[in-house]
């Protein structure tokens, strides 16, 4: 049984509310989330000093790296867009542009809510009716691939830059409970890898479970993913990292952040590590952004603003800017599909 029969059985839509969603639902959403991202952003202390060092940045003597780093950000949700392609094709087959628009409009759904876990009903609704619900834990597998790379690249870096860390006083002071948070997450880390690559074992044991199998319909598809496939979508999003940290290596070039590549690759690896295990909603999460960059970012270079600045337009460019975009995709998107004609 697919849930759009499940969805019309629990809750009897007419004609009415049928063309209400397809034709009315799209454009509300469309100005509440354009309306909300641009009140977030103007409210957010000291934006206005942090655009201006922007536009200078856009037209000074190494602008070539700022517009680099924008052009990165339709790479970077290229590729995000591409695993998604991927992922859904045992449901259905799904255009890249399609895919691309989907996961624009799973950004602007994000940005409203915790962990961002809107995005996956903004991704949900370029999805067939029939299939919308199951592409939710394709969807979460996804996303489960990037966090997999940012822990293992996070916890990498820990180590890594363990000697530098001490330096400071507060390290210092809880060395010890550091040191267990950093074997922590390596555990969490082994955990993640091995429930990625064995999800089609964990699904087979959890249809045992009493009570389980009315539920296992939505989930199943997991099961027939291919490690070849697991693989290639885990390579996608080492390859989505890596230009996150070339983003934030040439801004920081650009805003005489003096931080050599070595270093600087590092401690933005554990920068979005952070990010990853403390949960915030992604519209108000540029003071957290701006707290963790200003600590890290700082045991190397004393120049305040210029990692403030680099914080907030990494954040403007990869969210805000993708988010606002996908907001003008939901006017025209169809809720439901039309059965009139056939």
């Amino acid at each position: 049984m697919q849930e759009g029969s499940i969805f019309a059985e629990s809750v009897p839509l007419n004609k009415s509310i049928k063309i209400f969603l397809n034709y009315f639902l799209g454009p509300v959403i469309f100005l509440w989330l354009a309306y909300s991202m641009v009140k977030q952003v103007r409210q957010q202390p000291d934006l206005e000093e942090h655009l201006t060092y922007v536009r200078e940045a856009a037209y000074g003597p190494q602008a070539w790296k700022f517009w680099a780093v924008i052009l990165l950000m339709l790479v970077n949700w290229g590729i995000e867009a591409r695993k998604w392609q991927l992922l859904i094709r045992p449901l259905q087959h799904m255009p890249f542009l399609r895919a691309f628009k989907a996961t624009l409009t799973g950004v602007s759904f994000a940005m409203n809510t915790p962990n961002r876990i809107g995005e996956y009903g903004g991704r949900m609704l370029f999805v067939n009716e029939g299939n919308r619900i199951r592409s939710v834990s394709l969807t979460i597998a996804g996303s489960v691939s990037q966090l997999i790379i940012t822990l293992v690249l996070g916890v990498a870096g820990l180590y890594i830059l363990s000697d530098v860390l001490m330096q400071d006083i507060h390290f210092r002071s809880v060395s010890i409970w550091f040191r267990s948070a950093r074997f922590f997450l390596l555990i969490v880390t082994a955990v993640f890898l091995m429930v990625y690559f064995r999800i089609g074992w964990i699904i087979r044991v959890l249809e045992r479970l009493p009570g389980m199998k009315r539920f296992m319909h939505f989930v199943t598809v997991l099961e027939y993913l291919p490690v070849s496939l697991l693989l290639r979508v885990l390579s996608l999003s080492l390859l989505r990292f890596t230009v996150f940290i070339i983003q934030y290596n040439l801004l920081l070039q650009v805003l005489h952040v003096n931080l050599d590549w070595w270093h600087g690759f590092w401690v933005v690896c554990v920068l979005f590590l952070c990010l990853a295990i403390w949960p915030t909603v992604a519209i108000l999460e540029l003071g957290l952004r701006w707290e963790y960059s200003l600590f890290l970012f700082s045991l190397f270079s004393s120049n305040t603003v210029g990692i403030y600045v680099t914080a907030s337009a990494i954040w403007l460019i990869n969210l805000v800017l993708p988010a606002l975009a996908g907001t003008l995709f939901l006017p025209g998107l169809r809720i439901f599909e039309d059965r009139s004609t056939r």
